[in-house]
């Protein structure tokens, strides 16, 4: 018996992590908040339809079958985009508002912790793992 485990190949998160890098440090530096769009918009097409434009782009510069990349855990990756399109959405929205001081806080919490995901540590991963832990010790006493 197989276990049919779903999974997005590692190459696509890294290129959708190097998105949101980019896109916030781009807007940092050119101070055009729209930018931030880019990542959030494509964050959420991921999440309510299943399509990321920019995972989708990427994907067309596969040199191997999808399932030739190392897989990344796709309910996980679900649960770090929810949080990524939050801290974006608040930070777009702060901006919007003239609330710099909270859009830059809002938007440096996730431009690092993808960028510590690019290096190896998973930032959303660790939480997700501690909230499933709490569960499950709530759930067993």
């Amino acid at each position: 018996m197989t276990s049919n485990i779903r999974s997005i190949p590692r190459p696509l998160v890294k290129t959708n992590q190097w998105s949101i890098v980019l896109s916030v440090v781009l807007a940092w530096v050119t101070g055009q908040e729209s930018i931030l769009l880019i990542p959030l918009v494509a964050g959420l097409l991921g999440l309510l339809f299943g399509f990321n434009p920019i995972m989708q782009i990427a994907k067309l510069f596969f040199r191997k079958e999808p399932s030739a990349y190392i897989p990344e855990d796709w309910e996980q990756q679900q649960f770090n985009q929810k949080i990524a399109i939050s801290c974006l959405a608040i930070g777009f929205i702060s901006f919007i508002l003239g609330w710099e001081t909270l859009g830059y806080v809002f938007t440096a919490l996730v431009a690092i912790a993808a960028f510590v995901a690019i290096l190896g540590f998973c930032v959303g991963c660790f939480i997700y793992y501690q909230w499933k832990q709490f569960k499950y010790r709530r759930a067993n006493q």
